[in-house]
């Protein structure tokens, strides 16, 4: 432990210092002109008084305190100024923000079926989509397979389904 440091100490009395200290500080004159402006310090402290609060201090600070306690609470809002709550927002904000970062390392399987578009079975679509086309045109296969039938229908009389 170097001099300087048992300075204030020695300057306070609560430590008088090993014979070392007290050689040292005889022979150098710079941790000596320490000692005594903190000793000068220490008495200028031990000359000062604290100033005196007033004789009706304890009875004003007394309804203060009551008043704070009985003054409701700021509004709906009050609970998002305490700490607790600003905390858990910013963890639950930083573990969403690593599963976000994270979700096709954390979720490999769903992340991918959710870009595949799985059609139903089952189901018909819409009559005039291409899906609902196709539907009737595998439906009808051997309909549309052997047109010569369609040929010998006759709906119309006077109209002639191959001019």
């Amino acid at each position: 432990m170097q001099v300087r440091e048992l300075l204030p100490d020695v300057a306070a009395g609560m430590d008088q210092g090993t014979p070392d200290v007290q050689t040292h500080l005889a022979s150098c004159s710079s941790c000596a002109a320490k000692l005594q402006g903190f000793r000068q310090t220490m008495a200028l402290l031990d000359q000062w008084g604290a100033p005196d609060p007033g004789p009706y201090f304890d009875t004003r600070l007394g309804a203060r305190i009551r008043e704070e306690k009985a003054r409701p609470a700021a509004g709906w809002l009050h609970w998002l100024r305490q700490p607790a709550f600003g905390l858990s927002a910013a963890a639950l904000m930083i573990v969403g923000a690593l599963v976000i970062g994270n979700r096709d390392m954390l979720f490999p399987g769903p992340a991918q079926e959710l870009a595949i578009v799985i059609p139903v079975p089952g189901l018909p679509a819409a009559p005039g989509t291409a899906v609902g086309d196709l539907q009737a045109l595998e439906k009808n296969d051997d309909l549309y397979a052997d047109f010569d039938v369609l040929d010998e229908l006759q709906v119309q009389n006077d109209v002639t389904a191959n001019p």
